[in-house]
């Protein structure tokens, strides 16, 4: 089976460019609005209970290192295997590669949690399988962009300098 080309994909799902890096466009935002005295501090207020989004990472592409309020849930759809990488609060790197070969070590689906730095991309060498990832991500409590921050590059090398080259590989600035 041959994969759609990109710019296929993006037509056809309606992708926009993320602020992160690649391209997304949301699928689901629940109706249920939970009070924001119920989700505690790290929330600005009431947040829907979950959202989904498609999001398509091309090869040569990330998404860069952020971090928000809730736990993401990314299942992967198609393409070429996506390395997602997260830092916890105390430093401690996780790398999961979502994918169909599960005899490589890949899985179709992975959880980060709410707080960890965390960003995605095509490792090196997996490009032959595929001109992009494309995936879904989950949100629950749901996403909102005024929980939503981008890693800034020094702040991230002066917090985590043991992960220099992951810091400086996935940001901008």
């Amino acid at each position: 089976m041959s994969l759609p080309g990109l710019d296929e994909i993006v037509r056809s799902l309606e992708l926009a460019p993320h602020p992160e890096g690649g391209f997304y466009r949301e699928t689901y935002r629940s109706p249920l609005v939970i009070d924001g005295a119920a989700l505690g501090s790290g929330f600005g207020g009431a947040r829907v209970a979950s959202t989904a989004i498609y999001f398509l990472i091309p090869v040569g592409a990330f998404s860069a290192l952020h971090r928000i309020a809730s736990d993401e849930v990314w299942h992967f759809y198609a393409g070429a295997p996506l390395t997602v990488t997260s830092l916890d609060a105390e430093g401690v790197r996780r790398d999961v590669k979502l994918g169909t070969a599960l005899d490589r070590g890949e899985v179709p689906q992975s959880v980060v949690m709410a707080g960890a730095w965390f960003g995605a991309r095509i490792a090196e060498g997996d490009e032959a399988r595929g001109p992009y990832a494309l995936v879904g991500c989950t949100v629950a409590p749901g996403f909102d962009f005024g929980d939503f921050e981008l890693g800034e590059r020094a702040s991230l090398l002066a917090r985590f300098p043991e992960h220099a080259a992951l810091v400086t590989a996935l940001t901008r600035t």
